[in-house]
């Protein structure tokens, strides 16, 4: 079993550390008292979770002292155990706290009963720590780190370089019905022949195979898919180094019934096919649309799409990068 103990003065980036840890298949817990450890590991055996990381400053008060007593607890034990010590420089804490607005843990009175200032809340954090920096077994300086960069740089040195998965939603959506709130990249797909003005295809949707057909048929369709495709792929990666855990592509037509599904089911496949896990949703497939039993039209050699959930909602999921 592996455990990462992670402490440092606030606004180092503990926090940042363990929700990425946490992504990463770790059990993570906050701002735990140091006795409390080999508690926390036991239960971790418990549930067979092989990786823990945890928070512990001096938050916790007086027991933050016997930090030393249980790392060494914990190793007898059998298990590897890990202390990072995230550092900053005065200047850069100073900044990050003006930046959120958040009280320091240490932002009190003096012992004298006269204000004392965020400078002087740090400088107490960092004598409380001096102990746990001088025991570490990595120090990792954060000041000149973006937010992406420590990111990466914690997920390298302990959980492999394995980053957490992006799920990756293409949502299929009628204009006239309203934006998807939630929507991340939208395409406009109403340039496209519309089906709509078919007869034997108006009363059908992109899933049926004469419908995407004859969406597939028009002149505009391969290079504005290619292309859509391209900018899709391209941007997965940078949203995955950001730490993006969810991406909602959404791809409109008048009505949200031929045009934007049939591009959707075609986006999400291409995807699904390049090892993204992928949720397909087709949110506006029953929307102001007549009753009609797909099944009882026979035109030419076009088979009926897949039958839908009571929803009109398609989900597809495949675990990928």
């Amino acid at each position: 079993m592996k455990c990462l103990i992670i402490t440092g003065p606030s606004g180092a980036g503990k926090t940042l550390a363990l929700n990425c840890l946490e992504d990463a298949g770790f059990y993570a817990a906050d701002n735990l008292p140091p006795s409390m450890l080999p508690e926390l590991a036991e239960y971790c055996q418990s549930i067979k979770t092989r990786q823990m990381a945890v928070v512990v400053d001096p938050r916790c008060g007086a027991p933050f002292a016997g930090l030393q007593r249980y790392i060494a607890e914990l190793r007898e034990h059998g298990i590897q155990t890990d202390l990072l010590y995230l550092d900053s420089s005065e200047e850069t804490l100073i900044r990050r706290f003006k930046e959120t607005r958040r009280p320091h843990p240490f932002f009190r009175k003096t012992q004298d009963g006269a204000p004392a200032g965020i400078a002087q809340a740090i400088a107490t954090e960092f004598r409380l720590l001096a102990h746990a920096r001088a025991i570490a077994d990595r120090v990792l300086d954060t000041s000149q780190m973006t937010a992406a960069q420590f990111r990466e740089a914690m997920l390298d040195a302990w959980a492999g370089g394995r980053h957490s998965s992006l799920l990756v939603t293409v949502t299929s959506f009628g204009f006239k019905h309203g934006l998807p709130i939630d929507a991340d990249l939208v395409f406009d797909v109403r340039f496209l022949a519309n089906p709509h003005y078919v007869p034997h295809l108006q009363a059908l949707d992109g899933r049926n195979a004469g419908v995407a057909a004859y969406v597939h048929a028009d002149p505009l369709f391969t290079g504005f898919f290619d292309r859509m495709y391209e900018l899709t792929a391209f941007a997965l990666p940078a949203y995955i180094r950001e730490g993006k855990a969810y991406l909602n592509v959404a791809i409109g037509c008048t009505g949200g019934q031929h045009r934007s599904i049939t591009l959707a089911i075609d986006l999400e496949e291409r995807l699904r096919g390049d090892g993204y896990e992928t949720v397909l949703i087709h949110r506006d497939l029953n929307a102001s649309r007549p009753e009609v039993d797909e099944q009882t039209w026979t035109g030419g050699n076009e088979a009926a799409g897949p039958t839908q959930d009571a929803q009109g909602k398609t989900a597809r999921k495949s675990r990928g990068r």
